[in-house]
């Protein structure tokens, strides 16, 4: 790939969105189409024990409901990554599970016979909460380097604290929906999702069809941040619907039944041991975390250590974890979905210990920088951290701060504070297939797994596609999130753009060569269109495909049944991580101590990037969300009755733009030379962490209190 950066480029759904035409999955259209609703448990826990249809059954519109006799069991267990239990139930194991779909002519039909439903269930304890009795404790394996506790004994400083960080809901804008069309054989479905190969396969298994007669469509999402990332209950659900009434059904999901349905992050607890000797070196870190989980959930605790123990170059790490089993259902990822937390927890710890040495926040990071990673010795394969420490400071004006908790403050009593905090993700890589053709009458079509929920995927390919072909970029079409295109794998944990992005490069080469051998030395001007069709050729194609570092052929067998083949962020020669450091400036009011933040500024080593303005973007939202999560949001529980209290973005409180400022964003831009040929790294999630914690810093800096309990609220400042 050339050198030079890649230019800045508007979206490419950037007019669709303004003009509202964007086309999202609720937005599908056919004749005769049925709306579905379902019926959620009342109850935490329980059997269900009569179940009444017979006022529903008389609602003008109501054509039928489904009940679980409609849902014999699966033929095939679905033993996919994050996938529910198919079908509706008897047996509850959590507030909110659905126990019966109404189907009706109207939306309107559909919510009043769900309303006519009476269902009684005999109820069993529960618990709602990770202190609630009856939580039970299931430890992970510990994760250990080095010899933590005798390191700890002999530190010349050793902070000791607890940190936690609340139970939170995505709440994309757009609900949850699932169409399904059953028509001449086939099963239609369309879905915003991130993993359409997952629904195709886990949807098949649930109803006993053969995955090849299932198809699944999810062009555009309107969000998602982890939330679509698994097959959600309903898809199966209105599947079947479809197959017993013969007529296409809907189903979005309200949000109140989300909060009890999808994936949330979790409550977690840490508590840090951090110990430095006497140069300022840190030597030795002992982290325990515990999480709320459901009964089974498969959320594993563990990773909570698998970067905070690669951001520094501490050789002696102890890390423990556990589940605290509870009857909810069963969380997952969300944004940044360990290191959030994690690194909340530990740039907290480590911000303390900067203070109790007396050295400068920014200093004391970049004296523990590490080329090395410790959890296995290898090298990294790219890390500027610290330059994303200098360029951030000196963007910020750090220079200019006073060292002392409480000493920047105004003639009104508002008391100003600077913060700083280091994030980082791991950087991972799916197998894909793609396959690119350009057509003689001006057309191109690019088909390769991922989803556009945001991020700008699309956009980054177009990037590629269009510096390196001389094609016709007004008639480019990049087909994503569409089973009958191409294999498609799960698209998160920033591995979309790393997975897709490398196989543009690819198809731009192959594409190169097909085209010169079909030329056989003919020299043609004008575009690649004109060129094939001076060959009297009306398309060329070609296929390519790829494997992660150290990947064999099985691998990409795995992702074309629609199976979960992610790799990383340990290579067997190197490890690949993307950093970023955020500058934060809060602004404390004397008498309200309300926290506003004025101004942010982050800079990332996230590779080569190749989109630069859904770059930014990206890391805009990701500061924006930090800076909610660290003096906003909070899912609050119920300890009577199980379930969520603050189920709809009326009382779930999130930031606006009165509680952001000005939000700067830099670059490192440096390619990765090991990771792919086109050197880049992971964003969307690495932009998020660490903002929390530092807002957490620039309000002790500014009050000389240290909150270690999230979100931050007037009450913690008074």
């Amino acid at each position: 790939m050339p050198a030079q950066p890649f230019p800045d480029r508007p979206r490419a759904d950037a007019l669709e969105k303004v003009k509202g035409t964007a086309a999202y999955a609720a937005d599908v259209r056919f004749p005769g189409l049925l709306h579905a609703m379902t019926v959620p448990s009342p109850v935490v826990r329980g059997r269900v024990a009569a179940l009444d249809t017979e006022a529903a059954l008389r609602v003008p519109g109501v054509l039928r409901i489904l009940t679980p006799a409609d849902f014999p069991p699966a033929p095939q267990a679905v033993d996919m990554p994050g996938s529910p239990r198919p079908g509706l139930v008897t047996q509850v194991a959590f507030r909110g599970e659905p126990l019966v779909v109404v189907i009706a002519e109207t939306l309107e039909a559909a919510i009043e016979g769900a309303e006519a439903v009476r269902i009684r269930v005999e109820t069993e304890p529960f618990s709602a909460m990770m202190d609630s009795p009856g939580g039970v404790r299931e430890p992970a394996r510990d994760v250990t380097v080095g010899d933590a506790a005798r390191t700890l004994g002999g530190a010349a400083m050793v902070v000791e604290a607890s940190y936690e960080s609340p139970t939170q809901h995505h709440n994309p804008i757009e609900l949850l929906s699932t169409t399904a069309v059953w028509a001449d054989g086939r099963l239609l479905i369309h879905e915003g999702s991130q993993n359409a190969g997952a629904i195709k396969v886990a949807v098949a298994r649930t109803l006993g069809l053969d995955p090849a007669i299932v198809d699944v469509k999810s062009p555009t999402v309107g969000g998602a941040f982890g939330q679509k990332g698994w097959v959600q209950r309903q898809t199966a659900l209105v599947a079947r619907a479809a197959m017993l009434t013969g007529r296409p059904v809907k189903l979005v999901t309200p949000r109140g039944q989300i909060f009890h349905l999808a994936t949330f992050r979790p409550h977690s607890r840490h508590r840090i041991r951090l110990g430095a000797d006497a140069s300022g070196i840190m030597t030795a870190v002992h982290y325990e975390v515990e999480q709320q989980n459901s009964r089974s959930g498969g959320f594993p605790a563990g990773q909570y250590h698998e970067g905070a123990m690669r951001l520094y170059g501490i050789a002696n790490y102890h890390g423990a974890a556990a589940n605290i089993r509870t009857d909810t259902q069963a969380p997952g990822h969300m944004r940044a979905p360990y290191e959030h937390p994690a690194c909340f927890a530990f740039e907290s710890a480590v911000d303390e210990l900067s203070y109790q040495l007396g050295r400068d926040p920014v200093a004391f990071r970049m004296a523990n920088d590490t080329r090395i990673d410790v959890h296995n010795g290898r090298p990294l394969s790219s890390r500027f951290l610290n330059d994303c420490l200098r360029i951030g400071a000196e963007r910020f004006g750090w220079s200019r701060r006073r060292a002392e908790p409480g000493s920047m403050t105004d003639a009104d009593g508002t008391q100003t504070g600077w913060g700083v905090a280091c994030g980082l993700y791991p950087t991972l890589i799916h197998p894909a297939i793609a396959t690119l053709r350009i057509r003689a009458d001006g057309g191109t079509r690019f088909a390769v797994a991922g989803h556009e929920f945001g991020q700008g995927i699309r956009t980054a390919l177009a990037a590629v596609l269009t510096r390196e072909l001389q094609i016709d970029d007004r008639r480019l079409e990049v087909l994503i999130g569409d089973t009958t295109a191409a294999p498609q794998h799960l698209t998160a944990g920033s591995w979309g753009s790393a997975s897709a992005l490398p196989l543009a490069v690819q198809a731009v080469k192959r594409m190169r060569l097909a085209v010169a051998e079909l030329l056989n030395g003919r020299r043609v001007a004008g575009t690649l269109h004109q060129q094939i069709a001076a060959v009297r050729r009306p398309f060329v194609e070609v296929e390519v495909s790829q494997l992660g570092p150290g990947q064999d052929a099985s691998a990409l067998e795995r992702m074309r049944a629609g199976g979960y083949a992610v790799t990383g962020p340990a290579y067997p020669s190197f490890t690949t991580m993307s950093y970023i450091a955020h500058f934060v400036e809060v602004r404390v009011e004397p008498r309200t101590r309300r926290v506003r933040v004025p101004r942010v500024v982050s800079i990332a080593d996230c590779g080569r990037v190749i989109s630069p303005r859904t770059a930014a973007s990206q890391v805009r939202g990701g500061v924006v969300w930090g800076v909610s999560h660290a003096l906003r949001e909070a899912t609050e529980i119920d300890p009577r009755y199980g379930g969520f209290l603050n189920n709809d973005l009326a009382e779930y409180v999130v930031a606006v733009n009165a509680d952001i400022g000005d939000i700067e964003v830099g670059f490192i831009d440096e390619p990765d030379p090991l990771f792919n040929s086109i050197g880049l790294k992971s964003l969307g999630e690495v932009a998020m962490v660490g903002v929390s914690a530092a807002v957490a810093n620039a309000i002790f800096h500014a009050t000389g209190k240290r909150v270690r309990k999230l979100p931050i609220r007037i009450e913690h400042l008074l």
